[in-house]
């Protein structure tokens, strides 16, 4: 397996820079699907039997799903990794650029980075012979950056595959912390809160008098909160804020219109941000405390806070997960590479494997390294690329031949 990652190293740098110089943006659904199309026949080669679920219901293009059937007893592994980028058909960032053993491009590391990591560690399990009777799911979703609502739609069937599997492997970026690589056994959730406030329009000579108006009372929430919330891998971030007489969001919710004067207590204020955890006891816990802190106002006001249903949840670190880092720990010990540590899980932003993380142990970060993710300057190491391919195949050819 490492001999063929090392000799089919031009080949799996041409095929990512061919993916890379297809613009993926999630919205651009044609693009998406140009991608999805250069995938398919290396997934097809390989014995997969591929398939689209077309997401146009959410305003996505669609998940590709590649299925390989092997053994009736070995464990099925599910590899999850995606076809869309940040970077739109509006950016000045479109293409793949070289230089030495960096190279830039959109989605170079993040994920089309991790589908080459995917392609170049199957590649390998069949030259090796170890993907006969290895039973895998290939998942790359056309919307990771972008998740269609409601989710509900847009992560069922990527629900539904982790109730099959016995192991999750996400391949994106590789977690390096001081020059060590990482294993990522954790990620937190994403979800987003609204808090809205309102008080008695006056004059402002009247104000403290029984009248503090809404943007005092949104002041002392969101600073109690931020006294008063904070516990290990919990993050709380207020992303938009405004008020005065008027105060009103757009249908995005990331638009905010306000007016008001100097001389009249403010009648209304809203703010909006996010909450990362690393269990639902967490959330849980931390949106009873934001709903007690709501539920104390100011003289003159009120206050409401809301929650978005849709959220990415979070993937705590089970035993299994560390498990799944164990293994790999003892491919690291066979290759002569260093033992991999346990990343933080608030060094990691929210992912696709979260969605099946209640259903199944896994293990994230399997993709390359890179730097600069959804800027301009994403830049993906190459050597990595083969370093985790090798890494992958191995991993997955141990697990997979282990009896359910």
């Amino acid at each position: 397996m490492v001999r063929t990652v090392d000799t089919e190293q031009q080949r799996t740098v041409a095929m990512l820079q061919r993916w890379v110089d297809q613009n993926s943006g999630t919205m651009n659904k044609p693009g998406v699907e140009a991608v999805r199309d250069m995938i398919v026949p290396e997934l097809q080669q390989l014995g997969f039997k591929t398939e689209w679920i077309d997401m146009r219901a959410v305003d996505r293009a669609g998940q590709l799903v590649a299925r390989h059937v092997g053994s009736r007893r070995g464990k099925r592994l599910l590899l999850i990794g995606h076809l869309d980028t940040v970077f739109e058909p509006d950016s000045p960032f479109q293409r793949w650029t070289a230089q030495g053993e960096r190279a830039h491009g959109p989605g170079a590391g993040d994920d089309k980075g991790g589908d080459a990591v995917i392609i170049a560690a199957l590649r390998a399990m069949q030259q090796a012979g170890t993907l006969k009777k290895a039973n895998i799911t290939v998942f790359l979703s056309g919307d990771e950056e972008d998740a269609g609502r409601p989710l509900a739609i847009s992560r069922r069937d990527l629900v539904a595959e982790g109730k099959k599997a016995d192991v999750a492997l996400d391949f994106e970026d590789l977690a390096v912390e001081n020059g060590n690589d990482m294993g990522s056994t954790a990620r937190r959730s994403a979800g987003s809160w609204t808090l809205t406030v309102t008080g008695r329009a006056a004059h402002s000579a009247g104000v403290g008098a029984g009248d503090y108006g809404a943007i005092y009372e949104l002041a002392r929430i969101i600073d109690q909160i931020r006294r008063e919330l904070p516990e290990d891998k919990l993050t709380y971030n207020v992303g938009l804020v405004g008020g005065g007489q008027t105060a009103t969001l757009d249908g995005q919710k990331i638009r905010l219109e306000a007016t008001g004067k100097t001389n009249i207590i403010a009648a209304t204020a809203v703010a909006r941000g996010d909450l990362r955890a690393i269990s639902q006891d967490q959330i849980d816990r931390v949106e009873a405390k934001m709903r007690a802190i709501v539920a104390e106002p100011l003289a003159g006001a009120h206050a409401e806070v809301s929650f978005d249903p849709d959220i990415y949840p979070p993937m705590p670190p089970t035993e299994g997960n560390r498990a799944i880092l164990a293994e790999l720990n003892d491919v690291n010990r066979d290759m002569g590479l260093a033992e991999m540590g346990e990343l933080d899980a608030s060094k990691r932003g929210a992912g696709d494997i979260s969605f099946v993380a209640a259903e199944v142990s896994g293990l994230a970060g399997l993709g390359p390294w890179s730097s600069g993710s959804h800027t301009a300057t994403e830049t993906v190491d190459i050597p990595s690329i083969f370093k985790q391919a090798k890494r992958a195949a191995i991993l997955m050819s141990r697990i997979a031949r282990e009896h359910r």
